[in-house]
């Protein structure tokens, strides 16, 4: 779960560079003269559009609009590569094979034939040059492939602008040495219990803890996931008819919280009722001590940022995400 001290593994993350191994992640290839029109038709981003070395971080929908998975969408100008958790995979394979109808689209699971590195800090640039990487400047979701001692890689850029990321990806038996080179540089191992403290501070949701299948896509407050111009794709006409009736009660959002880290599932009250749920929680360190946040959705009337809410008999004030200050002092 962690190298010797999470603590100091989550200040490496926020202060100079983390690196982990990213063995959850799998890699999925799709093929074929239709994959762009096909793709297209299945996920709530805009793949259509997408130039060459760029993505788009989207959701897969059953056609009641609840979430099946969600993903993030390269076009690698020959072929479109799908991102996603490992846990997801097996979903988002046999969902993509349902829909494959007379379509010209093949679709394989590359996982095994690359590795992803990751690399996230304020520092994480300058690590990558110190170990020889020459990364162009990138935005955000956009992919650089490069020769780096007698192999090749892709840098590809994370989606925070604010709290920089970068991914390595490397055929396998190339990783270690990647991993090794990017220690040397300056880059801190993190294991999971840091990059579980990191992810809930930025208040990124994960799908199957803070995203299920029951929650509709405008609930999790993920609006780079949805594309309102695209056209026509699996859920769609569930997802705009909430849009233009403003339908959506309950909203994703964090929670700043007094006592202890409340468990998921753990019920948010207002004025003695019932008003959401909590789907993760933390105690996340910093240099002023230890601080208890929380994840998790509540109605929209009751959910602004400062208002007061109790959770498992303890203060707890709603919350803007990411917790900025939990990651910048």
């Amino acid at each position: 779960m962690h190298f010797g001290n999470a603590t100091d593994e989550f200040a490496a993350l926020r202060s100079t560079c983390g690196v982990y191994n990213l063995e959850n992640r799998a890699k999925i290839q799709l093929t074929g003269s239709d994959r762009v029109r096909w793709l297209n038709g299945m996920i709530t981003n805009n793949v259509r559009d997408l130039t060459a070395g760029h993505g788009v971080y989207a959701f897969l929908l059953n056609p009641q609009g609840h979430i099946l998975g969600d993903l993030i969408a390269y076009n690698r100008g020959e072929h479109i590569l799908v991102d996603t958790v490992q846990s997801q995979l097996e979903t988002i394979l046999a969902t993509f094979d349902h829909y494959i109808i007379m379509d010209d689209v093949e679709v394989a699971n590359i996982s095994d034939k690359l590795s992803a590195i990751g690399l996230t800090g304020p520092n994480a640039g300058s690590v990558l040059k110190a170990a020889g990487f020459e990364v162009p400047e990138l935005k955000t979701l956009q992919i650089a492939d490069l020769p780096w001692q007698q192999t090749n890689v892709s840098i590809v850029r994370g989606e925070s602008v604010s709290f920089p990321s970068y991914e390595v990806w490397v055929a396998p038996e190339h990783a270690a040495s990647v991993r090794e080179t990017l220690q040397r540089s300056g880059a801190v191992p993190v294991g999971p219990e840091a990059l579980e403290l990191y992810r809930i501070a930025l208040g990124i949701p994960l799908y199957g803890k803070d995203i299920r299948e029951r929650d509709l896509p405008q609930e999790t407050e993920q609006q780079r996931a949805l594309n309102f111009n695209k056209g026509c794709y699996v859920g769609q006409e569930i997802v705009e008819r909430i849009r233009s009736r403003g339908a959506v009660h309950r909203k994703f959002t964090g929670f700043t919280v007094t006592g202890a880290a409340p468990a998921p599932g753990t019920k948010i009250q207002a004025q003695a009722k019932d008003v959401g749920e909590i789907t993760s929680s933390a105690v996340i360190p910093s240099p002023d001590g230890e601080h208890t946040v929380a994840l998790g959705y509540i109605r929209r009337e009751v959910g602004v940022p400062g208002k007061e809410v109790e959770i498992a008999g303890s203060r707890a004030v709603v919350a803007d995400l990411p917790f900025h200050d939990l990651l910048t002092r």
